[in-house]
């Protein structure tokens, strides 16, 4: 899962001279913007209540992003959990790694596990970035198994795109 999040140079460096012109600029909430994303545009995307969303173009990776503070960060959590079992996702708690690294100067901290959706292999995680004192950002992550990879330099660019507004 750490090496779907953590930029692979390369990827990064391709991204950043291509620039954003093919990409979709998202401030949330959009009632009073904490965070701002840059999904690419051939992905489906969109605001959410709490955050954003995106698809792959071949469906094969779901990525959400959401708004939390310290007091409702374990109910973010939860939300994404129960979401994700709604979604027909299982995971095996003997899979579970957890790791921490910085992004664009700010501490995330991850846990993914192995697990199954109604396609078969499923790679699902969850991230929190720590934006500021107060702003905790939460990301559900869900891939297919062997169909994931592709989408690598796509998800290190959304998360390397995190900013404040």
């Amino acid at each position: 899962m750490k090496k779907l999040f953590v930029a692979a140079t390369t990827a990064l460096m391709l991204a950043a001279l291509a620039g954003n012109a093919n990409a979709s600029n998202y401030k949330f909430p959009s009632d009073d913007p904490v965070a701002a994303v840059v999904i690419p545009d051939d992905w489906e995307s969109g605001e959410t209540e709490s955050g954003v969303e995106a698809t792959s173009p071949d469906e094969a990776v779901y990525l959400s992003i959401d708004v939390a503070d310290a007091k409702s960060i374990d109910a973010v959590v939860d939300d994404a959990i129960t979401w994700l079992g709604e979604q027909g996702v299982t995971v095996d708690p003997a899979t579970s790694k957890k790791s921490e690294d910085k992004v664009n100067g700010k501490d995330i901290f991850f846990v993914s596990w192995s697990g199954k959706d109604k396609d078969g292999p499923a790679s699902v995680g969850l991230a929190t970035m720590v934006l500021n004192a107060k702003t905790v950002l939460v990301f559900t992550y869900w891939g297919t198994k062997g169909e994931e990879e592709k989408s690598l330099p796509a998800i290190n660019s959304i998360l390397n795109s995190v900013t404040e507004p």
